[in-house]
């Protein structure tokens, strides 16, 4: 397929120069259903991207659409802020029942406005307000929002460079295998703990994705999340996990760090929450950490009701079985098949890694992942980088992706790797 780039004059005129995905993807797309997208000059691409991982049940999925579509038309309340109302409750009902009732987690559900980094915010300021401290732990590569307080908490020096301001009250530690396992796990982070001379506050919370999205697709070891949430509990820290991207079922269960049998304090939640990409997301926590005064967080955008609809039929719709979290490691063994077999054909050093359907493939050559990528949107297929340096290929297909289009997506791309060589 060969892509003619359009004419983007009102973008580039009007538009703010700090757009981003549209230079690595130059169409105009009009219309979306499924693991596909579609342009306006009528090129079809296969997603492998699923709006950053907020749309694991594919485009206009027609389950969820119909949900909202039946809500609107019956005039259901858009704009609720944190008033009580049919959709919320439906929605908190469905929650309770399909996810936290069956994994016995006593979290308490706040909405502390619609994006994943409001629910970073909210995290971080009950964590310091519970614990009476400001300092937060954070590991290298890691990626927890745009906004000052998650920023802070992001180990990309680029994003962290655009804050402006210094980002203080904020302490990385390595992530699991940092030393390539030549250091044992938390020896550094549990010295200066125990040292009163090491200069490191006393930490309110430590904040930690399983698996590090934007930072590479470093993938963190059930062992090494059991020995940190066992550290956090000893040193009188709380733990919480940001499952804004790996979680609502992207590495198989429904929460991330079910694998490693932990219970965070505190836990966030956004992107797939609403199931059809409508903005939403929450903060979970353990109910002896409610200790909100009315009002003392809030958000004009937190009651978006559309978004409680579509939740809500996708929990009943997708979670009430356990059938998504078998299909979704299934289909991520299809695509850890693929991917052996492009490092095996691969001559100049590439290796993969990944859970369930989040994989990376990187190469010895940093400059690769950007070429292979650009050559895969050439060929119809829409796949970002990740990583610091932008040096993997990260896959995130929708989880309702079909076995086929896995493979035509598996095939195109080996096809980009081999032609970018």
């Amino acid at each position: 397929m060969t892509i003619t780039p359009p004419a983007l004059s009102v973008f580039e005129a009007l538009e703010s120069e700090v757009r981003s995905y549209c230079r690595g993807w130059p169409a105009v797309f009009d219309r979306a259903q499924g693991s596909h997208m579609y342009d306006e000059d009528g090129h079809t691409y296969l997603d492998f991207f699923a709006g950053a991982g907020s749309l694991n049940y594919g485009h206009n999925n027609p389950v969820l659409k119909r949900a909202l579509i039946d809500y609107i038309e019956r005039d259901g309340v858009t704009h609720g802020l944190d008033m009580s109302t049919t959709a919320k409750r439906a929605f908190l009902e469905s929650f309770q029942n399909n996810i936290l009732r069956p994994r016995d987690l006593p979290y308490k559900v706040m909405f502390p406005g619609p994006t994943g980094t409001n629910a970073v915010e909210s995290a971080l300021k009950l964590a310091r307000k519970v614990k009476g401290r400001e300092a937060i732990v954070s590991f290298t590569n890691a990626f927890h929002g745009m906004s000052l307080g998650s920023l802070a908490v992001t180990g990309n020096a680029f994003k962290r460079a655009g804050a402006g301001i210094p980002l203080v009250h904020g302490t990385p530690m390595p992530f699991d295998n940092y030393f390539d396992g030549t250091v044992p796990d938390f020896l550094w982070f549990e010295r200066l703990l125990e040292d009163q001379g090491s200069g490191l506050n006393k930490p309110a919370a430590v904040i930690v994705e399983t698996v590090q999205g934007e930072g590479g697709i470093n993938v963190a070891r059930p062992e090494w999340l059991r020995a940190l949430s066992e550290l956090c509990e000893r040193q009188d820290m709380l733990l919480i996990v940001d499952d804004i991207q790996m979680g609502c079922g992207r590495t198989g269960a429904f929460f991330s760090f079910e694998e490693a049998g932990i219970t965070p304090d505190i836990v966030t939640v956004s992107k797939s929450i609403s199931g059809y990409g409508l903005p939403m997301s929450l903060c979970l926590f353990k109910p002896e950490l409610d200790i909100w005064e009315p009002g003392e967080h809030n958000g004009t955008f937190r009651g978006n009701n559309p978004a409680f609809v579509t939740a809500a039929a996708t929990l009943d719709t997708y979670w009430s079985d356990g059938q998504m979290e078998k299909q979704t490691v299934a289909r991520g063994e299809q695509v850890e098949q693929g991917l052996r077999a492009i490092c095996d054909e691969e001559q100049s050093g590439a290796h993969f890694r990944g859970r369930g359907l989040v994989w990376g493939l990187e190469f010895e050559d940093k400059d690769r992942a950007t070429a292979v990528c650009h050559r895969a949107f050439e060929l119809g297929l829409l796949v970002e980088t990740s990583g610091p340096q932008s040096e993997v290929v990260k896959l995130l297909p929708a989880l309702t992706i079909s076995p086929e289009e896995l493979d035509e997506g598996l095939r195109t791309l080996a096809r980009a790797v081999r032609e970018t060589a």
